[in-house]
């Protein structure tokens, strides 16, 4: 038996545990750093974190959107809320100006 009968015996035993290492560092990498790995999955929990807080902005916006459109509706028309948005849109107020209301008496014309 030759020196090549002893190396290609020892290759056949390390054979094994280098696939065995190759396969169990292939996977490791990938779980950590593939498409479906731990910081995916970490930078996708935060993505969500950061939607959520979004969500929950969003839906306090539109609360407050949908009171003052109830303000303007027929039925529960309120008077200030009329003349703000009057006020906006022709353009009559500036947006830093204060406007005071005094209360006039109701007079009625031609008594």
């Amino acid at each position: 038996m030759g020196v090549w009968y002893d190396m290609r015996r020892s290759l056949r035993r390390a054979i094994t545990p280098c696939l065995c290492i190759c396969a169990l560092l292939y996977f490791g990498y990938h779980t950590v750093q593939g498409d479906r790995g731990i910081i995916a999955y970490l930078r996708l929990n935060g993505q969500l974190e950061r939607t959520q807080i979004e969500l929950v902005e969003s839906n306090v916006a539109r609360a407050v959107l949908t009171k003052r459109v109830d303000l303007l509706r027929p039925e529960n028309l309120d008077r200030d809320m009329l003349d703000e948005q009057a006020r906006h849109i022709l353009g009559l107020a500036h947006p830093n100006d204060v406007v005071i209301y005094a209360q006039k008496p109701f007079r009625r014309p031609f008594q």
